[in-house]
């Protein structure tokens, strides 16, 4: 079989699967944040933290539960790193220091899992399962809980409650997180993956030369990193790593994971909102971005140029034969089209056009799908965008779903768009100009200003996965791509929460004749032009002296 049919094959088996799957879990997700029953493992969770979840909030009682958790859950994690050398289990490793501290513990709760350091030779079984193994859950359904709010305030009307954080936040866990991770440990366990809590030991004795590795709680962390799109490896190597993703099957299986709740979101939207063609419609454009996509990265990496190319059937440098191009480029676009950051192979070692890719899927806001929750709420942003773009072209007032985008609707959706591109080109900017960022680079031109543009939209877009090559275990990278993650994370949620609770309130609008039908075709293709050129007159400039540059010129 060629490499190149055997891509393909994978990518239909995946769409198959994911298609099988977005009925039931959209159905079921749906179910979860409208019910209004507590099971008893939950009322036992808001008694100990001393929630009412029957108490309806108002979208700033709302961000701030989102915020105080969120804020909880920094100091926490810092401070279990900060400790680490005194704790059972730490395989001898010590305290981490202040600013990777920081930087990890922004990291995990921002879901980005943006690492700068060895996980295998940094963090012991504690750190690993209590605090980030921990965050990658609750991270997660923080994302959800903020998606599910906008969805209300789409919904209801009259009224500028948007449900309670803590009974979503719990319901995210307990019911869907929790029961398909389980699950999915087991599969990736029979995979292969490895699951203990073994100490530091050598392998390869017998081969002449040793290497040290310690065993884990693996193949549960990285189950949920990619259900969560969260990202963060247990070793370095990542989801290249033969102990966190053995084979080609394990592979298939974990970029199901990174897709399955995202899609499977846009059934849930459409079912909380009495519209299942207005779901469809968001799937259609989410599937349209990535679907492209992953064919043009499939393309570009297996373009032949030259007999190195020819040998090897494609870009095969920085990539695990055992995945192939085919596995490694479907691989690539679904994390970085989400905002997962696991990595199988080095992007930095892709074709230029293909690195360019990575980092396109990002700066469009990884909404096609996205990570969960946030995937959906930034695509309906983007819708709120299209629908007032629309209504300027015929000169009537923008509607979305039965409500009207007014001056305040579109203010709040224009700061959310705005928010990240500020983040990612202000910082590289700066880096780029000062003498000690620019010095972590490994490579000089465009590739090196490259490195250090993809660190920083990979940050700010709570994505976490490195380019490779850039030493970003310094005081600058650590502080400021710690920064441009948190910002980058709780930003956004206060202008989505802002714009659900002020559509919440509005009256809905009847349909008339001249009402945009944001069910059919031609609002997606709509919705499609509306995130490429937003993103593309954005970041432009910047791609250009990167990733079009140095592919340019190969």
């Amino acid at each position: 079989m060629s490499p190149v049919l055997a891509g393909v094959l994978q990518l239909l088996a995946l769409i198959v699967a994911l298609g099988l799957s977005y009925r039931p879990l959209g159905d079921y997700m749906a179910k979860v944040y409208s019910s209004e029953k507590h099971y008893k493992p939950e009322k036992w969770i808001y008694k100990a933290i001393g929630a009412n979840p029957n108490v309806e909030m108002r979208w700033p009682a709302y961000l701030r539960g989102v915020l105080a958790f969120s804020a909880l859950s920094v100091l926490f994690l810092y401070l279990l790193q900060r400790i680490q050398g005194s704790l059972p289990g730490s395989l001898g490793f010590v305290s981490i220091d202040p600013d990777q501290a920081f930087n990890t513990a922004a990291s995990f709760v921002a879901n980005t899992n943006w690492q700068s350091y060895y996980g295998e030779q940094a963090m012991g079984h504690v750190v690993q399962t209590g605090g980030l193994a921990v965050q990658n859950f609750v991270s997660a359904a923080v994302g959800i809980a903020v998606a599910v709010a906008l969805v209300r305030g789409f919904a209801r009307s009259r009224t500028g409650e948007l449900g309670n954080f803590w009974a979503d936040l719990v319901r995210g866990t307990v019911r869907i997180l929790l029961p398909i991770a389980v699950i999915g440990a087991l599969v990736l366990v029979a995979c292969g993956a490895i699951q203990n809590f073994a100490g530091i030991h050598e392998v390869g004795q017998f081969t002449g030369g040793t290497q040290q590795w310690n065993g884990g709680a693996v193949a549960s962390q990285e189950v949920i990193k990619e259900l969560g799109t969260n990202g963060g490896g247990y070793f370095n190597a990542n989801s290249a790593h033969p102990f966190e993703n053995p084979n080609g099957l394990s592979n298939l299986f974990e970029i199901y994971l990174i897709l399955v709740i995202p899609f499977a979101l846009t059934r849930t939207f459409g079912r909380m909102v009495g519209s299942l063609k207005q779901g469809y419609a968001i799937l259609g454009t989410m599937a349209a971005i990535w679907v492209g996509f992953t064919a043009l990265m499939m393309w570009t990496e297996f373009a032949h140029n030259g007999p190195a190319f020819d040998l090897a059937g494609g870009a095969m440098e920085g990539k695990e034969t055992r995945f192939g191009i085919g596995g490694s480029s479907i691989f690539a676009v679904a994390t970085t089209l989400t905002s997962t950051g696991a990595v199988n192979s080095f992007h930095s070692s892709y074709t230029g056009f293909g690195g360019g890719i990575t980092m396109l899927g990002m700066q469009l806001g990884e909404i096609a799908p996205g990570g969960v929750g946030s995937g959906l709420y930034g695509m309906l942003i983007m819708a709120v965008i299209a629908v007032f773009i629309a209504g300027l072209m015929v000169g009537r007032t923008p509607e979305y779903l039965g409500k009207k985008i007014g001056t305040r609707e579109i203010k709040f959706a224009a700061c959310y768009i705005l928010v990240t591109p500020a983040l990612v080109l202000g910082f590289t900017a700066v880096a780029m100009a000062l003498d000690t960022p620019s010095n972590s680079m490994t490579n000089s031109g465009a590739h090196g200003f490259s490195e250090i543009l993809y660190a920083y939209t990979s940050g700010a877009n709570n994505n976490g996965s490195a380019f490779a090559g850039l030493n970003a275990d310094t005081q600058w990278f650590n502080s400021t791509i710690g920064i441009a993650m948190l910002l980058g994370r709780f930003l956004p949620m206060v202008f989505v929460l802002a714009l659900a609770g002020s559509l919440a309130e509005q009256t809905p609008v009847p349909e008339t004749a001249g009402t945009l039908r944001t069910e059919k075709p031609l609002f997606t293709g709509l919705l499609v032009g509306t995130i490429l050129i937003i993103t593309g007159l954005t970041y432009f400039p910047a791609l250009a002296l990167g990733p079009l540059a140095e592919g340019l010129a190969a």
